[in-house]
Parts: C-alpha cells; sequence; structure tokens
C-alpha cells in the first residue's frame, strides 16, 4: 500500500466533488484512496486471519454467561461473588490493556503482537477448560483478557493496512459482522455445548481454532514497521488501572449500591490514577497515548461518537431481557432468539454498509445510523404489556440497522484521521471506546430504570404478573431509560453534523 506522504488533506482541485471534499475534510489523502495494495499476503487472507482472532475474543464475551448456573453447582458457588469475576476478570483485563497493546502493536510491529495475543488466548483458553477450582478458572480467564485485548486492539490497524484507503469501510463493516456473529452465537452455542458436552468444552474449542489462528498468522500476516520509540511502563500501568478501576465502578454501581465501599474505593482510587496518567503524560518523552491525537477534530468526533452509539445501544440489550421475561413471561430461550434480531441485522447489513461508506463517505452514513438508532430506542420505549412481539422484533431489528451503517462509517474515518505509525493506538482507543461505551451504556440505562422503580415492580411481576400498578411502574421506568438513551444516540448526530459542517467551512 502506498505511504501517505502527510496526514493533511491535499488542496483539492478545481471540480472536485462534494464527496471528495469529505472525504479530505477526514484526512484521507485522495491519491492514497486510489493507491493499489502494496505486493505482499491477499488482503483477504489477512482479513481471515484477523477474523479468527475476532471470532474468538468477542465469542468467549459472551459463551460464559450461560453457563454460570452451571459453573454455579460444580463449583458449589452462588451465583454472586466469586463466580461473576469468571466474566469481571476477562472484561476489565481487556479493558485495561487495550490501549497499551495498541502502543506495543505500533513499537514492535502488529504481527508479533497479535500472534502473542493468538497465543495467550489459546493457551488461556486450554487452562480455563482443564480448571479444578473457581480460582484456577479466574486466573486462566485473565490469562485469556490479555490475549483478547491483544487481538481486539490490532485487528482494525491490521485492516486498515491490508486494504486500500477506498475498500477501508468495507473491510471494517466485514469487521463488525464478525464481531455479531461472535457475540451473538455466544449465548446459544453455549447453551448446546454445556448441555450435550460439557462447560469444559466452551473453552476447549477454542483450542484447534486457536492454532490453526497462530498457524496463518505466521504464514499470512505481513511485518508491520517499527517504532524506535522507547516504551512507557509508568503510563501503561497508570492507564490500566485508571481503566480498570473506572469500568469496573461503572459496570458494577448498581449492583453493588452507590454507597458501597467497594464501589466508592473503586472511583476514588480511578480518579487518583487518571489525575497521575494525565499529569505524567504531558511530560512523559515518549507518552503511552499520544495526545496530540485526541487533539485532532476529526478523531476526536469520531471517536466520541463512538462511545455515545454504544452507550445508547448496549442498553436495549440490558433491558429488553427484563421486559421480555418479567412482564411479557417469555422463557429464558425465545427471549434470546428475540434478541437475535439486532446482531443478525449487523451481521446481514454491515458488509453492504462498508462498501456504501467507501463509495459515499461518511459523512451521510455515520449521523444517519444515530438517528435511526435514536428513533429505534424512542419506538422500543412506546411498547406496553401486550404489544405485537413482531413490533419489538422490528425495533431491534432498526437498532441493528444504525449500528450498521453507523459503525463501518465512522470507523473508518477513526482509522482514516491517524498518522500511518498510530494505526495501532488508534485501533485500540477505538476497541476501548466500545468497551466504555457499553459499561456506560449499563450503568446509564440500569440507574434509570432502578431509579424509576423498574427493578422493583419486575421482581414482584414475577410473583403477580399482570398487576397493573406493577405494570406502570416497569413501563414508565423502561420508557424512560431507553429514551434517555435516544438522546445519547441524538447527541452523537448532532455532534458529527456539527463537525461536518466545521470541516466544510475550513
Amino acid at each position: 500500500m502506498a505511504s501517505r506522504k502527510s496526514v493533511a488533506p491535499a488542496p483539492l482541485p478545481r471540480g472536485s466533488s462534494p464527496e471528495r471534499a469529505s472525504s479530505a475534510a477526514q484526512g484521507v489523502d485522495s491519491a492514497d484512496a486510489a493507491a493499489p495494495a502494496a505486493k505482499g499476503p491477499s488482503k483477504w487472507s489477512v482479513f481471515v486471519v484477523v477474523a479468527i482472532g475476532v471470532l474468538m475474543a468477542t465469542l468467549d464475551s459472551s459463551i460464559v454467561n450461560i453457563s454460570l448456573p452451571t459453573l454455579a453447582r460444580v463449583f458449589a458457588r452462588p451465583l454472586n461473588g466469586a463466580l461473576q469475576w469468571v466474566v469481571i476478570a476477562y472484561l476489565l483485563v481487556i479493558v485495561a490493556l487495550l490501549l497499551t497493546a495498541g502502543r506495543l502493536g505500533d513499537m514492535l510491529g502488529r504481527k508479533p503482537i497479535w500472534q502473542a495475543g493468538l497465543c495467550l488466548f489459546t493457551l488461556g483458553s486450554a487452562l480455563c477448560g482443564a480448571s479444578s477450582s473457581i480460582r484456577a478458572l479466574i486466573a486462566a480467564r485473565a490469562l485469556q483478557g490479555v490475549g483478547a485485548a491483544l487481538l481486539m486492539a490490532l485487528s482494525p490497524a491490521l485492516l486498515t493496512a491490508a486494504f486500500p484507503a477506498a475498500e477501508r469501510g468495507r473491510a471494517l463493516g466485514m469487521n463488525a459482522l464478525t464481531v455479531a456473529v461472535g457475540v451473538s452465537t455466544g449465548p446459544p452455542l453455549g447453551g448446546i455445548i454445556t448441555e450435550r458436552l460439557s462447560w469444559r468444552w466452551i473453552f476447549f474449542i477454542n483450542v484447534p481454532l486457536g492454532m490453526l489462528g497462530i498457524v496463518l498468522a505466521t504464514r499470512l500476516l505481513p511485518r508491520s514497521a517499527r517504532s524506535a520509540t522507547r516504551f512507557d511502563l509508568p503510563g501503561a500501568a497508570l492507564l490500566a488501572l485508571a481503566l480498570a478501576t473506572t469500568t469496573f465502578a461503572l459496570s458494577f454501581a448498581h449492583q453493588l449500591g452507590y454507597r458501597s465501599k467497594l464501589l466508592l474505593g473503586s472511583v476514588l482510587l480511578g480518579a487518583v490514577a487518571w489525575a497521575g496518567f494525565w499529569a505524567h503524560e504531558r511530560r512523559a518523552a515518549a507518552p503511552i497515548v499520544d495526545l496530540a491525537l485526541l487533539q485532532n477534530p476529526t478523531f476526536r468526533s469520531a471517536l466520541s461518537s463512538l462511545v455515545l452509539s454504544f452507550l445508547a445501544l448496549f442498553g436495549v440489550a440490558f433491558l429488553t431481557p427484563f421486559y421480555l421475561e418479567q412482564l411479557r413471561l417469555l422463557g429464558t430461550e425465545r427471549s434470546g432468539l428475540m434478541m437475535l434480531a439486532y446482531p443478525l441485522v449487523i451481521a446481514v447489513v454491515s458488509p453492504f454498509t462498508g462498501s456504501l461508506s467507501d463509495r459515499i463517505g461518511s459523512r451521510l452514513l455515520a449521523p444517519l445510523g444515530l438517528t435511526l438508532a435514536s428513533v429505534a430506542l424512542f419506538l422500543l420505549g412506546l411498547v406496553g404489556e401486550h404489544t405485537p412481539l413482531p413490533y419489538v422484533a422490528a425495533c431491534l431489528s432498526l437498532g441493528g440497522l444504525a449500528q450498521a451503517l453507523f459503525q463501518p462509517a465512522n470507523n473508518s474515518t477513526l482509522l482514516g484521521a491517524a498518522p500511518r505509525d498510530r494505526q495501532g493506538l488508534a485501533g485500540s482507543l477505538l476497541a476501548t471506546g466500545r468497551v466504555l461505551g457499553q459499561s456506560l451504556g449499563i450503568a446509564l440505562a440500569g440507574a434509570v430504570f432502578a431509579g424509576l422503580g423498574g427493578a422493583r415492580a419486575g421482581q414482584e411481576l414475577l410473583k403477580a404478573p399482570s398487576e397493573p400498578a406493577l405494570v406502570r411502574s416497569f413501563l414508565l421506568a423502561f420508557r424512560g431509560a431507553l429514551w434517555v438513551s435516544a438522546s445519547c444516540a441524538l447527541l452523537g448526530a448532532l455532534l458529527l453534523v456539527r463537525h461536518a459542517r466545521r470541516a466544510r467551512r475550513a
């Protein structure tokens, strides 16, 4: 792939189309967009390797949840406390290491870091399946999280380097498909494996897939340039502590209670870590996060809207099962099938919207996606006790379409605004923004829902179905939470439109 001569967009020749101007404003050089990929491994070979790693990492973020009751029985543990850390350990390690992983990829080359991620994830999976105690399982899940962080952080940068800029949206759309497949197939696949084989095979299934990925990565992944800068160990440690404590507090605030000593301690420790990180990075010779990247208005706008999109739409995945199971009294299996409407639409539509963003640019698709997300959340908030289930599925499908329009276009803009030697960092910022948005979405939706009495009403409805006062209380809380989320999606759309207008004036 031809080298980018300058991060700044070149002046447009007379007669250039508005969409070419849009690409230039986003930092995508027109010459780069037309340039063919450099000779080397096929771009689709690279995609297959990346897809294996992404599929494994996303699958294991959801496949374990369905098996928690089985694990509770096997290890004689309640469905809280230590057992929760089977899930928490994996997620916290990922969010703590994502930015460090991206920086290491820029410094040491993305191929060896990606290979290390596959090796660690495969080893962690084998250890999870062989665990004889809950503590051993938690430790192995943490090791899995290290590998998953390396894989998630570098996947966007590997795809961006392998595909010409004119096909970046298509590649990222296919990557969104892989993520959707991993997330959506986790619960049903985990249930089938646990019931027909053993809970251990939800981890052992990764071993042959990981070994195949390691072999393919060795043969097919191209080597990337290395940066001569030093590794900022203090900055990495402070950042990991800040992200881990903040994500923990956001994710478990409602469950722990807002006066919990553990929660308050996490908030305080996170605040101190963030302050120390900011002070250190401003004077560090080779900071773990290039703060200049966040000063790029295109990059900053795309990252902010990314966080808001996941904040808005992840509340749906959190709250809708409560509506289906507590108010509508659907079984877990049927509720899970209903929830599949959202990721399946993303999986089907994302490749097409990614290609569309390559042709017409992201200036229209990204804000349109967030606007549709706001509409989907508003309409879903209108459901009642007897709303036809196809209407619910249609709202979830509209939310999936919104993400399919937004994600490939916005991610292409975000990565296109970063210099070539900072693609690893840009990709890890993208992944970190996604995880933080998910945590914020659960925390915000859960806080509004519980604050308006929805959590209490839902528990009571299981004992007294269709009690009018409880139904009204539940629906009021459900509607309030979804409409707050809808406002966040609309705010993200307005941010993108505002940035686009400023870029045109500039």
